[in-house]
């Protein structure tokens, strides 16, 4: 079954720890081997271990595609060296640093957080090859946490509106779905991880639920 429920060091939310696309997963150095075997079944992908500017919350902090990642300036040497070997790497010198926060993507398109400036916004979708625009999801400027996309379909927060989800749609170019996780959690992307191959979820996360992300991500048996 290409869906598994896991915590890291008792906690089910894992898109603030992980960071997974169809090219590679990061994953923070402390997380269990036991966890970085079964990301990397999961998903097909190898994983990488590494901090993001000097955190564990790696999710939080990286925003990526198949094509590239962006990080904050104070990205070191040793965590850009690591990052890279999965993805090249940009530096995005924006107020709004926690950049897996900040900007929702997948392969064809980013959806980022109002408050980035034109010259952010067009480095992003420079490091990423995607075109991308602003938006919200459920009125948070903070989409890549009320959010996760991958390159078949986006699930977003359950009060996201027809104009948030249109837009995002439409930038992403795939189906948009509203879901919650862990149990009623409506930031779903600080809950789960996905790429087009598989799903993981916080260990609360009910069948109901899961359905409904299968459903989003499309992603069944």
């Amino acid at each position: 079954m290409p869906v598994s429920r896991v915590s890291i060091a008792g906690s089910p939310y894992l898109g603030v720890c992980l960071r997974v696309s169809d090219r590679g997963a990061i994953v923070p150095p402390s997380a269990p081997p036991t966890v970085a075997r079964e990301v990397e079944r999961m998903f097909g992908v190898p994983a990488i271990r590494s901090t993001v500017l000097d955190s564990e919350i790696v999710g939080a902090l990286l925003a990526w595609n198949s094509f590239g990642a962006v990080v904050g300036e104070e990205v070191d040497d040793a965590e850009r060296r690591r990052l890279e070997a999965a993805v090249p790497v940009s530096v995005v010198k924006a107020r709004q640093n926690a950049l897996g926060n900040n900007v929702l993507a997948n392969d064809r398109g980013a959806v980022v957080h109002p408050s980035l400036t034109d010259v952010e916004v067009a480095s992003v979708a420079e490091a990423l090859r995607v075109p991308a625009r602003r938006g919200t999801v459920a009125g948070l400027g903070t989409v890549g946490m009320a959010g996760a996309a991958t390159n078949r379909g986006v699930v977003v927060h359950p009060r996201t509106t027809e104009t948030e989800l249109q837009v995002i749609a439409e930038t992403l170019q795939v189906p948009a779905h509203r879901s919650t996780a862990n149990f009623g959690v409506p930031i779903v992307g600080a809950c789960v991880v996905a790429n087009s191959r598989a799903l993981l979820v916080g260990s609360p996360t009910t069948p109901v639920e899961i359905a409904h992300l299968q459903e989003g991500f499309q992603i069944f048996d």
